[in-house]
């Protein structure tokens, strides 16, 4: 019975057979209600950790105790990828890579092995979904293939006598079957898309789970079980995306105008069905990839080097501007915070068009897939734009009527996640997902307008009640910190290149600054001379090396870094 969660482990231990209520990953056993009031009492249990069983059951009925010697694993062999108990571990002594298993698991939820497994198994079903819409899409263009291709049916068959009344069934009979048999294939391509992509989100949801209620070990070891898994999702999608499945499938028809210029007893088909099939020009690409390319177009720029080229002067014709962003394409996109609206530019510097009642707007932040995440300034939620159909696509609430008010005002965003800048609550992370929390920052208050960027596994943000700029890592632990008013009064916008450099506006000093990666050096880009009047925010596009700049009132700046 040793480990079955289902039941309550002490009362079967008295061969009683009671259902168990919570988990005590400690105890590594199930507790029913009346063993679990014992459990929180007793001196030697009160301190354990229980949970109540929202875990999955392959990660709650993962052993946390030996199988051979009953004892519980204490060192991780990183040559043998597996766990160790001590006396297990003397089987090892050969191994040079054998740790402390607490070392491995101390701060898991947090590492950047577990964010990893988050971000592949979000761009898993990104791309799973990708493939779906294109496969639907070409459903979509044999339907309309078929009606156009009917017509010319019909068309010839208004040329002709009755007595080819039957050529036109079998024509159009066989442009089914041809259609049927092409959809068929497309379908069951899709209906395994459809069963995989249900699997990578419950893996999804699982790891939200695990997230919050698994030990420290329990998830170290999912984790373990889940890389494995996902890379047969990965294997899979790349098997279909080189196979002939992903072929672009088309129809078309030949109409051999001789034959009906020759009318004779003997009616030859006139019309032949046929099907071509086109590579996909669909692109799976990996964040590995991405990093690998991003580690080879880049090359190492100190801030001394940096050089900027005006490439555009716009008149944005807003006030109060409180976020920019550059969109692919070489749009931009700026948030009015006194009047609600987001405008978008062309990349000549010409508006395009305005998007307005959509609730509070503060800071933008691109997020993929036409969307920008705008946060509000206040407590009202971060709201989801699609910017291609100009609409709402989502809200994401920051705090309900029960945890009181909770602000939102600079964001950034990193592999699905949203990290806003929350005044007295530091620096939350919330997940565009599931909505789940995580506080990052939660022992240094933020000032109202402050704003966030982050740089692989650090984070920059700026407080103008102390005129400050700050780096530290994903565990809050500071790293270090800016602040001198005399170069830099009231940091606003805050944005990061590819080489961790760090960009911040300063509104009453009209300048941009930009720091190096470890805080030590700073220098002075641009200034009032410049055209900087109070200027707000600022973004880095890392794709294209371009730097957006706004100043509070109708002037923005686009310059090119080299």
């Amino acid at each position: 019975m040793a480990n079955n969660w289902s039941l309550c482990g002490a009362c079967y231990s008295r061969h009683l057979i009671k259902p168990s209520e919570v988990w005590c990953s400690e105890c590594n056993a199930g507790l029913c209600r009346g063993c679990k009031k014992h459990h929180s009492v007793s001196k030697d249990t009160q301190n354990h950790t229980v949970e109540y069983k929202k875990l999955p059951t392959e990660v709650v009925q993962i052993a946390q105790v030996c199988k051979i010697h009953k004892e519980r694993y204490e060192l991780f062999c990183r040559k043998h990828d597996c766990p160790c108990c001590k006396i297990c571990g003397i089987t090892h002594n050969d191994c040079e890579s054998l740790f402390d298993i607490n070392e491995y698991t101390k701060n898991v939820k947090t590492s950047n092995a577990f964010r990893e497994i988050e971000k592949t198994l979000l761009e898993v079903v990104n791309n799973i979904k990708r493939i779906i819409t294109n496969r639907e899409d070409n459903l979509e263009s044999l339907k309309n293939k078929e009606k156009e291709i009917e017509n010319v049916i019909k068309q010839i068959r208004t040329r002709i006598n009755k007595h080819l009344d039957q050529l036109q069934d079998d024509l159009i009979l066989n442009l089914m079957e041809i259609e049927q048999l092409e959809n068929s294939k497309i379908q069951k391509l899709l209906t395994a898309l459809k069963n995989q992509e249900e699997e990578i989100t419950e893996y999804q949801e699982n790891f939200t789970i695990i997230k919050q209620h698994a030990s420290e070990l329990q998830i170290f070891l999912a984790m373990k079980n889940l890389e494995k898994d996902i890379a047969v999702k990965e294997q899979f999608i790349e098997s279909i995306t080189k196979s002939d499945s992903m072929n672009q499938v088309n129809i078309s028809c030949q109409v051999n105008q001789l034959s009906l210029q020759e009318m004779t007893a003997s009616v030859q088909r006139c019309v032949k069905i046929n099907v071509s099939s086109n590579p996909c020009d669909l692109s799976i690409q990996k964040q590995k990839d991405r990093q690998a390319q991003i580690s080879v177009a880049h090359s190492t720029r100190k801030i001394d080097s940096l050089t900027l080229t005006l490439q555009n002067h716009i008149n944005t014709g807003l006030k109060n501007v409180r976020g920019c962003s550059l969109l692919p394409g070489g749009r931009m996109v700026f948030s009015c915070f006194s009047q609600n609206k987001l405008s978008v530019f062309k990349s000549v510097g010409l508006q395009d068009f305005e998007i307005k009642n959509i609730a509070d707007t503060f800071d933008v932040v691109y997020i993929g897939n036409d969307c920008i995440a705008v946060s509000s300034g206040k407590s009202f939620p971060i709201n989801v734009i699609n910017i291609k159909k100009n609409k709402r696509e989502k809200t994401i609430k920051v705090s309900t009527f029960s945890d009181g008010v909770k602000y939102n005002d600079g964001v950034a965003y990193i592999d699905g996640n949203l990290i806003y800048c929350g005044r007295e609550e530091g620096l939350p992370m919330i997940s565009c997902f599931d909505g789940s929390v995580t506080n990052i920052v939660s022992n240094n208050a933020l000032s109202y307008a402050s704003y966030v960027s982050t740089f692989r596994n650090k984070l920059f943000y700026t407080i103008h009640r102390d005129d400050s700029v700050t780096c530290c890592d994903f565990q809050g632990k500071i790293l270090w910190t800016f602040s001198d008013a005399s170069v830099l009064k009231t940091p606003l916008g805050i944005s990061t290149d590819n080489n961790g450099n760090v960009f911040v506006a300063g509104a009453n000093t009209d300048n941009v600054i930009v720091f190096s990666p470890d805080g030590k050096r700073y220098r002075e880009l641009l200034s009032h001379e410049d055209g900087l009047i109070r200027p707000q925010v600022l973004h880095y596009d890392t794709s294209t090396d371009k730097l957006l700049v706004a100043n509070e009132k109708n002037d923005a700046f686009l310059y090119d870094v080299k």
